[in-house]
């Protein structure tokens, strides 16, 4: 019985050595550089997998939105690679509808999220696609990227948000989107009523008025089932021309922060 033990303990060893995988060691490396947030804003599933792809040269440091430009020219020293050219991204809002604006026709009395406020006719708010206030991306986000103004609008820090997406995961009413910081042209509406309809609940929607369309560069800007929408395919023809004439100011030229972190309450729109 010995014999046999013996022949299988050395079967088995041989056979461990032979379909070991073999793993740069780089990648554990690279990956105790990096920050571990697990974020994945640069397209891979977390850090580890981020750490693979910079040693399988599949991608630059740069693209860790999480890192600062020190922590990611060590990680491209490391790997004796360039740095690359990071785009700076961040979470936006596509709505504008704070408390002061937008018409609450009842008052939601539920469990305080805004999943659990999306299931119960809206939270009360009188536009069934606007932002309800709750703050659960707020919640979700692991960076503190996030904070509610005295509106109830969830307002994003450039300089913290990562672009990992969390928030866009997190809201109900499908009202994020991460987009390019250099990317200034945005419509904070996404409602689809028009003209007085929409105007009676919301003093910022957009009412399908066009005008926009018709200053804005030809194709930049079209409407669609009463929603402006922007072609970002050809954002370098934006300019600011294009929200003069908005009569609610719901397509906007943003520098920066979407939102005041204070904005007054006077003229509530509250029924």
């Amino acid at each position: 019985m010995g014999g046999v033990a013996l022949v299988f303990a050395t079967f088995i060893a041989l056979a461990d050595r032979k379909l070991k995988v073999w793993e740069d060691p780089r990648i554990d490396a690279v990956s105790g550089m990096l920050p571990a947030a697990n974020c994945a804003a640069c397209g891979y599933a977390g850090c580890r997998a981020f750490a693979e792809a910079l040693v399988g040269a599949r991608t630059q440091p740069a693209a860790c939105t999480v890192m600062n430009d020190d922590a990611i020219q060590d990680v491209a020293d490391y790997l004796g690679v360039a740095a690359g050219e990071a785009v700076k991204r961040v979470a936006r809002l596509l709505c504008a509808g704070g408390v002061d604006v937008a018409m609450q026709q009842a008052e939601y009395r539920g469990y305080p999220t805004c999943a659990a406020a999306a299931a119960v006719a809206s939270g009360g708010k009188g536009c069934t696609w606007g932002c309800l206030g709750l703050g659960d991306c707020a919640d979700a986000c692991d960076f503190d990227a996030i904070v509610m103004n005295a509106v109830g609008l969830p307002v994003v820090i450039p300089e913290k948000c990562t672009a990992c997406g969390d928030c866009v995961t997190a809201c109900p009413k499908d009202l994020f989107t991460i987009m390019p910081l250099d990317h200034h042209l945005l419509v904070q509406c996404k409602s689809l009523l028009a003209g007085e309809e929409v105007e009676a609940l919301c003093r910022v929607a957009c009412n399908a008025c066009g005008r926009c369309v018709q200053d804005a560069a030809p194709g930049l800007i079209h409407m669609e089932d009463g929603l402006a929408v922007i072609d970002y395919s050809k954002i370098e023809l934006a300019d600011p021309k294009a929200t003069s004439r908005c009569p609610t100011a719901a397509i906007v030229w943003l520098e920066g922060i979407q939102f005041p972190l204070e904005r007054s309450l006077a003229g509530s729109a509250r029924a």
